[in-house]
């Protein structure tokens, strides 16, 4: 790394200390022009224009980082993040897909595979991917209620049921929320103190 390019990461990290954003993203674009093949550079400007919710812009930002190290399973997950952001279901379960086939831990990327599957209607798909994504992370609550749902969805009311027994364990309120959202108050006697 040249002293320049050293300078202006410094900079770029010092002015996002100080809450000077845009300042920051500048000196980010201007390494990325004196690094151009830099994927790491490609990623932090595509994960700024995420923050901005300048969703195509960060698709670019991704996917040339894409171009330069595409076995980079962070790079896969914000990709198909941003594609799901933008409404498109199927680039980001294609994205989410890769990202988990890199790097099989990667649990949020198990819950926006899910996510997107259930999006596109392939609820068998949807519950696998949840279920992986709740065995790296048994205590997210918010995966768990997916997965509930996702279960719903596929016509599996004795899978729905475990989901609220195990759900009800940790997090009582969104045990209530996959009640009412399933539409399954048959259910709230199996919790204690629960109405729905």
């Amino acid at each position: 790394m040249t002293y320049e390019c050293w300078w202006r990461h410094l900079r770029a990290r010092l002015l996002d200390v100080l809450g000077k954003r845009d300042l920051a993203t500048a000196e980010y674009r201007a390494l990325g022009r004196l690094q151009p093949g830099n994927a790491r550079i490609l990623n932090i400007l595509g994960y700024r224009h995420a923050q901005a919710r300048e969703w195509r812009v960060a698709v670019d930002y991704f996917s040339q980082a894409l171009t330069i190290a595409p076995g980079d399973a962070e790079a896969h997950f914000n990709l198909g993040y941003a594609y799901e952001q933008l409404g498109e279901p199927e680039q980001a379960a294609a994205q989410f897909e890769r990202a988990v086939a890199l790097q099989r831990t990667l649990d949020r990327a198990w819950y926006g595979l899910g996510m997107s599957c259930a999006r596109l209607g392939r609820h068998q798909d949807a519950v696998r991917a949840l279920s992986e994504a709740t065995a790296l992370q048994p205590m997210n609550a918010i995966a768990w209620y997916a997965l509930g749902m996702a279960h719903h969805a596929n016509g599996a009311p004795d899978k729905v049921e475990e989901v609220v027994r195990h759900l009800f364990r940790f997090d009582p309120v969104m045990t209530r929320r996959l009640i009412q959202d399933s539409g399954r108050s048959d259910l709230a006697h199996l919790v204690r103190d629960l109405r729905v």
